[in-house]
């Protein structure tokens, strides 16, 4: 077992899966000498029908990739930024996502859509969206965030294996971010979340840069006497609604914490379903935390200041906390 990082998670999951089925291939804006990092070494070792360097034509590639998993391959469609799946959009949500059901199962779609997601860079708008919650919305298309690069490994090799289109999600402030990886082959299912700190008070839910956050904040209010419980969900949908409501059920307060808007969001999603399943056992109302409703600023200050920080997410914790439980009267 070696500390690597999450870039390296990504490339050794890529160079993987190309080795072991030959039916995958990577295609995408400057894949060849990788812009960041996680693609370089795979032109040389896999040439150049296997990784393969596109115009800059989001839509044509993203088209291209729908079309290679239509007829029997296994394509990784690389377009950099997340913000730049919106010029892809309509071969997403119209192609991708609907052609399984459309002709009847007839017909697979392994298609892997990965991008870097999320601000902390100061790139500006264009290249710092949170846009996650779009694709939530989209039937039949699955959606990654991984925190870790232990989990980004498996998640990869698990949505690379998967029959149907995912949109794979790298936040950009996590490329140095280091996990122990295992010199043996592991994969992470779909779907199952996991708690990365055990508590009994209040649960915090989140994805991606998020989780660290929230992990930052249960540290701090440790000292406070509150201990908190930590989910990372790392595949957004389909999402650990039953890891979600489990923990709630031990903590009776909830709190979504997520990087994207409040209107229509994943945090809006998480706290709904808590207060629909689960609002018996609520202690105090449910609590979002989600960016502010602007544009992401260039300045760093002010990108710090849209983006949930750590301090946030403990006032969102220490308002439920002292939060008046009710007492029922006997009649």
């Amino acid at each position: 077992m070696a500390r690597k990082t999450y870039i390296a998670a990504i490339n050794e999951a890529l160079f993987e899966e190309m080795h072991r089925d030959s039916s995958v291939l990577l295609m995408g804006e400057d894949v060849r000498i990788g812009v960041f990092a996680g693609t370089r070494g795979l032109h040389k070792e896999f040439g150049d029908k296997r990784v393969i360097d596109t115009p800059i034509s989001e839509l044509a590639v993203a088209g291209a990739g729908v079309g290679a998993a239509a007829t029997g391959l296994r394509p990784i469609v690389d377009l950099m930024f997340g913000t730049f799946l919106y010029l892809a959009f309509d071969q997403i949500a119209n192609q991708a996502g609907a052609m399984r059901y459309m002709f009847g199962g007839q017909t697979k779609l392994p298609l892997v859509y990965m991008v870097q997601n999320g601000s902390g860079s100061s790139a500006g708008h264009h290249h710092s969206q949170s846009v996650h919650q779009f694709f939530m919305n989209m039937p039949l298309i699955k959606v990654v965030m991984p925190s870790t690069a232990y989990d980004v490994k498996g998640l990869l090799k698990a949505a690379i294996r998967d029959d149907n289109p995912v949109v794979f999600l790298n936040h950009l402030s996590l490329g140095g971010q280091r996990s122990d990886i295992p010199d043996e082959e592991y994969v992470i299912p779909l779907g199952e979340g996991e708690v990365k700190r055990h508590g009994k008070d209040i649960t915090i839910c989140s994805v991606g840069l998020m989780v660290l956050h929230s992990l930052k904040a249960a540290k701090e209010l440790e000292k406070e006497g509150i201990d908190v419980e930590v989910i990372d969900l790392r595949t957004l949908k389909p999402w650990d609604e039953s890891l979600v409501l489990e923990s709630v059920r031990k903590t009776g307060r909830f709190v979504a914490v997520d990087e994207g808007h409040l209107v229509c969001g994943a945090a809006s999603e998480w706290a709904a379903s808590v207060a629909e399943k689960a609002f018996s056992d609520l202690k105090a109302p449910v609590k979002r935390v989600a960016a502010k409703p602007v544009p992401i600023p260039f300045s760093p200050k002010l990108e710090k200041a849209v983006v949930p920080s750590a301090e946030e997410i403990a006032d969102a914790v220490r308002s439920l906390m002292s939060y008046p439980v009710a007492v029922q009267v006997a009649k």
